[in-house]
């Protein structure tokens, strides 16, 4: 259902229903969510999620019998498992390797940073069956492409291709699909092996300061650095700055 393995200081999890396309119910959804906290558990320092099979993920399930209240799931399921993404100490790498969908899609908009594989592609096809967005869309997507833009592909439902999304700034890089697992891999590899207090940090203040004036996303950043300046990392960063050499971090 769920995979989940250690590469060296980065944690992968990858969705394992791919008869399903990945697509989402409680179990699915409680296993991810487990998956998620063994990554923390391991001391990984990056993580990335990507799918098995011809789909990232297919969204909710469909073909269950339908709930009474549509929305019981989100509370229970998905909006947890949401802000738990959103408050990991780690970034968040998202290998979209075929169709995201739906509450799929939010998932892949919910990562720090969005690798495609030019099969594959982002809709968030909510209002075609008859539902209001959800996993954050309606949060995540206005402020990413702006309102318009973001009304009309919840509104239409129309597929988002990878090179759309990169020139559109909803993904980092589009490949060819037999490329998509080494390019996520060494991009995981390389947040790895990066400043983790300093990444953490910055996923905190860049996530408040949507909602915050200027003045009070100043302030954000000045805790933020007084703490990013006691670290082992700044010291390290600062050292290799002056002897001109690549800094090693430890993330501490």
């Amino acid at each position: 259902m769920i995979g989940f393995e250690c590469r060296g200081a980065g944690a992968v999890i990858r969705l394992d229903q791919p008869q399903r396309m990945n697509s989402l119910n409680e179990p699915m959804i409680e296993a991810l969510d487990a998956a998620v906290d063994a990554a923390v558990a391991s001391g990984a320092r990056a993580l990335m999620i990507t799918g098995t099979g011809r789909a990232f993920c297919a969204g909710g399930t469909l073909s269950e019998p339908l709930p009474e209240d549509a929305g019981a799931i989100l509370e229970s399921h998905i909006n947890p498992l949401l802000l738990k993404l959103a408050d990991l100490p780690m970034p968040v790498v998202a290998a979209v390797n075929g169709p995201a969908i739906g509450a799929g899609a939010s998932i892949a908009l919910a990562a720090d940073m969005i690798v495609m594989s030019r099969s594959a592609f982002l809709a968030y096809a909510f209002a075609q069956v008859g539902l209001a967005p959800d996993g954050g869309a309606s949060w995540l997507l206005p402020r990413t492409l702006g309102w318009h833009r973001a009304m009309s592909l919840m509104m239409t439902g129309e597929r988002i291709t990878a090179d759309q999304a990169v020139d559109w700034g909803l993904a980092w890089k589009a490949v060819e699909p037999e490329a998509l697992e080494g390019e996520a891999e060494a991009l995981l590899e390389r947040l790895a092996a990066g400043p983790t207090l300093a990444y953490a940090a910055l996923r905190r203040t860049a996530r408040a300061a949507l909602d915050l004036d200027f003045a009070r996303a100043l302030d954000v950043e000045r805790q933020a650095q007084g703490q990013a300046g006691r670290t082992a990392d700044f010291r390290e960063g600062a050292a290799a700055f002056i002897a001109r050499r690549p800094a090693q971090f430890t993330g501490r």
